[in-house]
């Protein structure tokens, strides 16, 4: 299978404060959200001036693409604010791409994570219309050598940054965006979780911690519906209580600093550490590391040649996932237990 371009899918972020509530609406539209509970969340964007550091990251990381990739145009396209992947793709069939390889600003299976992308693909073909360039939509890469690469590097250098004093004896937190018990269960026995926790023990090994926490972070909806748990913020209270003097936060579960990763870790989480006499060091997300771009070029090249995936080996791990073409589901049990690579 080859490829004459290059589709970076992302989820999107305002780039100024008038786009703020245009776009909240656009991500909670028929979820039946409360106008107060959009008021409170735009805040977190209005503090960093009302733009979301997504879209920046994903224009540098094209650039890397780019060197990468020399050969391929790199089209970009979100889901929720401009450039929307429906506009992306139309700009793509009037270029004359016939096949396209979709990167997708998300490592994970399950529904937000994996699927919801394929049905972006799927909509902005329809969109598109007959003359839509194919789409095969790369792997998911939870587990591959330059993702782990990259967080344990960022831990490493976060860990530099606390006191001597306290260094050796920071503790270790990963962190993920949490989702309804009922989502995880979605798409496979506990498929989005477990995929973290494998990550998680990847990243620690390769870091050199065997001793860790793994934790989720920024849950939203009505109390009553049970989401994945410890809430970070609520760890954090019982890490403090312990005696902990330092902690090393890494947000394993975001491959770019999402609003999530700014506003709940940076801003929340800190300043909850700083009352609590808890000195707090994030690791960075990989963001535009040319490291990243290499990742998706070796996603491509498996397609092309072949090769086998390229995935780290840890104990008790957990399947690896197919590619979809044309937004269509990976394989009649798409992420359940039985799918492959």
């Amino acid at each position: 299978m080859d490829f004459d371009a290059v589709l970076l899918l992302s989820f999107g972020g305002p780039e100024g404060p008038e786009q703020v509530r245009p776009f909240l609406e656009n991500v909670t539209r028929g979820r039946g959200i409360p106008p107060e509970r959009l008021d409170e969340v735009a805040g977190h964007y209005l503090h960093f001036g009302g733009v979301s550091p997504i879209n920046g990251i994903n224009r540098a990381l094209i650039e890397q693409l780019r060197a990468e990739l020399p050969e391929l145009p790199v089209y970009f396209g979100n889901r929720n604010w401009v450039p929307y992947v429906e506009d992306a793709v139309a700009t793509m069939r009037d270029n004359g791409i016939r096949r396209a390889a979709v990167f997708t600003t998300s490592a994970w299976g399950g529904y937000s994570s994996c699927t919801q992308y394929v049905e972006d693909i799927a909509r902005a073909r329809a969109a598109a219309g007959a003359d839509a360039p194919e789409l095969v939509k790369l792997r998911q890469y939870f587990d591959h050598p330059l993702l782990v690469e990259m967080f344990a590097d960022a831990i490493g250098a976060a860990a530099q940054t606390l006191p001597a004093d306290v260094r050796a004896d920071a503790r270790l937190v990963f962190t993920a965006h949490s989702v309804p018990i009922a989502a995880d269960e979605r798409h496979g026995p506990r498929l989005y979780s477990r995929q973290v926790d494998y990550a998680t023990r990847l990243v620690a090994a390769a870091a050199g911690y065997d001793d860790f926490d793994q934790v989720w972070q920024s849950r939203s909806g009505p109390p009553q519906i049970p989401w994945l748990e410890p809430d970070i913020a609520d760890h954090l209270d019982a890490l403090g209580g312990q005696g902990t003097r330092a902690v090393i936060v890494c947000p394993i579960g975001f491959v770019a600093d999402h609003i999530e990763v700014v506003w709940d870790l940076d801003y929340e989480l800190r300043l909850q550490a700083e009352q609590a006499g808890v000195t707090l060091a994030r690791a960075t997300t990989p963001n535009a590391d040319p490291r990243f771009a290499r990742l998706a070029a070796g996603l491509i090249d498996e397609l092309r040649t072949g090769a086998e995936p390229q995935r780290v080996a840890g104990p008790n791990p957990v399947p690896g996932y197919g590619f979809s073409v044309n937004g269509a589901l990976c394989s009649p049990r798409c992420c359940g237990e039985n799918t492959t690579v």
